[in-house]
Formats: structure tokens, C-alpha cells, sequence
């Protein structure tokens, strides 16, 4: 595929601050990055606003005494407001994400210095948060994130379909495909790849995901 420049999602000064901060945080704590974060780790196309990280309580009861944490009751999750940028936090046994929380340690690899989950559990988690937020705008970049991963990581159709199987996640291996096809090619230009091996790409793709 060409080696184009793909076209920025969120302002660089704001990303800037927010890859600073993660890395900051990597530095003194144990987590696991999931979200926008993981997908530019894998692909190194598109740097991410908010930061969300998976820890254990431990990890939490030393949040609470370093930041102002906010309880998100109703998604589940801890928030930690950075101004420009959040950063969410969850885990195990709280925490609904599209993937068990309590299984995703056994899907981490390390990526530059920090951890994160392979591109398959990762697939799974960003299309619990598209389906969600679908016709936002970080709805968009959540489709975004995916095509990148499916593209980009080394993603496995045959793991990703193993992995859905044994978590009894099929409905997101029927939702795959129809967000290969809800995605607009016009926008390729932000998957670092142009019309015409975008366009080839997605017929290879879609017939391996039906043929796999």
C-alpha cells in the first residue's frame, strides 16, 4: 500500500498534551491502555484526545489519593478531568465493556513500553464503543480506529473469530462487516491509504471474514 500521510482527527496541541500525560503515567503506574491510545500504539496513524486505561483496585485506592477522581456511575467507569482531555479509568468486576475485563489480561502484549491489548480484543472493544456512540463525531473516530487496526496492526481474521467464539461475542463478528461497509471511502484519506487500496483492501477483507 502506498505510504501516505493520513489526515489528522484531533488538534495536535491537544494530543500532544494527552501522549505526554500517558506516557507520564506509564512511568509511575501499572495499566493497561485500551481505546484511541491502543489503536495509534498498533498503527501509528491517528494520536488519541482521552486516554483510557484498564487497572486493578490498588491501582485505583493510589489514583485516589494522587487525583480528583469522579465516579461515572452510569458508564461504569472513573474519570479523571484533565481539562483539554479526560482520562477514563475501569475495571474488573465494575466496569461493561464489550470485552470481559476480567479476561483481558490474557490478550496483553507489549507495544513501545506499554500495554495494551493485541489488535483482535481491541477490534472488540473499540466496536463496543462505535455501536454506542455511532453518528457522533467520536463515534466516527472509534470507525476510524478500526479500519486503521484492521489495516494496520497484523490483525488476524482467524484469531479475532476464535476470540469472539470462545467470549460468545459473534454478534460483533456479524457487526464487523457492516462497518467496513458503513465506512465512508471518501474519508480513506484518514486511513493513510488511498481510494482505489481502499477500495481493494475492503473486497479482500469482506471476503475473508465470510470465508474464514
Amino acid at each position: 500500500m502506498t505510504d501516505i500521510k493520513a489526515r489528522g482527527f484531533w488538534p495536535e496541541i491537544v494530543t500532544k498534551k494527552s501522549w505526554e500525560k500517558l506516557v507520564s503515567l506509564s512511568k509511575e503506574y501499572d495499566f493497561t491502555v485500551i481505546g484511541g491510545w491502543a489503536a495509534y500504539l498498533w498503527t501509528g496513524i491517528h494520536k488519541s484526545k482521552d486516554i483510557d486505561v484498564v487497572i486493578d483496585y490498588d491501582t485505583l485506592n493510589i489514583f485516589r489519593s494522587k487525583f480528583q477522581l469522579e465516579k461515572n456511575e452510569r458508564l461504569k467507569k472513573y474519570e479523571i478531568k484533565m481539562g483539554e482531555f479526560d482520562i477514563d479509568i475501569y475495571l474488573p468486576g465494575y466496569s461493561r465493556l464489550s470485552f470481559p475485563v476480567e479476561h483481558l489480561k490474557e490478550y496483553i502484549m507489549n507495544v513501545q513500553g506499554l500495554k495494551v491489548p493485541c489488535p483482535e480484543v481491541l477490534v472488540v472493544l473499540k466496536q463496543g464503543a462505535e455501536t454506542e456512540r455511532r453518528g457522533s463525531i467520536k463515534g466516527k473516530k472509534d470507525l476510524i480506529d478500526i479500519l486503521t487496526i484492521l489495516i494496520h496492526s497484523g490483525f488476524s481474521v482467524k484469531k479475532y473469530k476464535e476470540i469472539v467464539s470462545k467470549f460468545s461475542l459473534k454478534k460483533f463478528e456479524d457487526e464487523l462487516g457492516k462497518e467496513v461497509l458503513l465506512f465512508n471511502p471518501k474519508d480513506s484519506e484518514y486511513l493513510g491509504i488511498n481510494l482505489n487500496e481502499f477500495a481493494k483492501w475492503k473486497r479482500g477483507f469482506l471476503k475473508e471474514l465470510k470465508s474464514t
